[in-house]
């Protein structure tokens, strides 16, 4: 039995990727943005209703470079559960990250509590949607609109997610999707910013071409962040399939929803009101006091099966090594504790509901003999 990891890169037949780079090998026209990347761009446009966007090598150059056009100073308010290139994005601009609290019920930041963190020197907030889920963004924006600051939407979960009928792109001075290989829509590595105003997409673009305007003038410092002909020929592919993914995505998080619905000791991912949902992720919260183990002890169990899910994310990013006594972790304690509880099930576009039944009976039966075992001791980590 092979085993199951937490995701899988969605692919094209290789005879189709193949049909679709062919005509590079006749122009040799590689990178610098080919026609392969000018397709590509157009289509997100649609997709993601955005008037202006700009294709990156990667996500986080694409929100390293965003949040360096932006020209901002000072603090950023953002959340510390995330993946490492949301903050590492902000101190690489020498900006300080601002950590603010995440809400329980869909891990998104808490925009209740943004306006008791904001300073003369906040400049921006940088909140994150979460395994598809959207963050309060109208509560945010009436928060920034008050104190003049910028938003900045880090959706490498979102690609394709609408709220009340609107890309998740409407939101916000910008947004930043990924479109690494894990995501619901890979380029192989790859992503976009998307952004309003047309002096930033004129400095991104800057930014991501050493500062080039033409063969004679350099009037910027930049960097390579550009998207290669072979990533967006991946990217072009994988559009096709785009929507029948993610609706076997829907099918196999409402197996899950329904086989773990009322597991003891396990509570499921929100379902938002007005948000069409790309099923990116699935996260489970692991309660060791009522489930009879803790979050550690069944991804244990599940490695030993051969089922690989992931804690996703854990350590904060406040707590990260790289950050050691700079931020105290214990001022977000909602994402601390949930980065100790949550537990992400495998999930991607071919993924067999056969062995989501699997899943769900081996994570079924471990919480209910741990429960029968009276000398199995939970240990309730209260450290970092």
């Amino acid at each position: 039995m092979k085993d199951i990891y937490v995701t899988r890169a969605s692919m094209p037949s290789l005879e189709e990727y193949v049909e679709e780079i062919k005509d590079i090998w006749d122009t040799h026209w590689m990178t610098n943005s080919g026609i392969k990347s000018l397709m590509l761009e157009e289509e997100l446009k649609k997709l993601l209703q955005a008037d202006q966007l700009s294709l990156f090598v990667n996500g986080h150059l694409a929100l390293e470079l965003l949040v360096q056009a932006m020209n901002l100073s000072g603090e950023v308010i953002t959340t510390p559960y995330t993946f490492a290139s949301t903050t590492h994005a902000i101190v690489r601009n020498n900006l300080t990250p601002v950590f603010c609290d995440i809400k329980p019920d869909d891990f998104t930041m808490d925009a209740d509590k943004i306006e008791a963190l904001i300073t003369d020197k906040t400049t921006a907030i940088l909140p994150v949607h979460v395994y598809g889920n959207v963050c309060e963004v109208e509560k945010i924006q009436k928060i920034a609109d008050a104190y003049d600051l910028k938003v900045i939407y880090d959706a490498a979960h979102v690609f394709g997610v609408t709220y009340k009928g609107d890309s998740i792109s409407k939101y916000g001075d910008a947004s930043m999707y990924s479109f690494h290989a894990t995501k619901v829509f890979n380029t192989i590595e790859g992503g976009c910013a998307c952004y309003k105003d047309e002096k930033v997409g004129y400095k991104l673009e800057q930014l991501k071409n050493f500062g080039i305007q033409c063969q004679t003038v350099v009037d910027g410092v930049g960097a390579n962040a550009k998207m290669n002909e072979f990533q967006a020929a991946m990217g072009l592919c994988n559009m096709k399939y785009l929507q029948k993914n993610i609706q076997h995505r829907q099918k196999i998080v409402e197996l899950y929803n329904d086989l773990l619905g009322d597991v003891e000791g396990i509570t499921l991912n929100k379902i938002q009101e007005d948000v069409q949902s790309n099923f990116s992720y699935y996260p489970i919260v692991v309660y060791p006091e009522y489930y009879g183990a803790t979050r550690n002890q069944l991804a244990n169990f599940l490695d030993e099966q051969g089922i690989h899910p992931r804690k996703y994310f854990y350590p904060i990013t406040s707590s990260f090594d790289c950050y050691h006594n700079q931020f105290d972790p214990f001022q977000t304690p909602v994402a601390l504790k949930m980065s100790k509880r949550v537990l992400t099930l495998p999930l991607y576009a071919d993924l067999s509901l056969q062995d989501v039944e699997r899943i769900c009976q081996l994570i079924k039966q471990f919480g209910k003999s741990m429960r029968a075992g009276s000398s199995n001791k939970i240990t309730i980590d209260n450290s970092i």
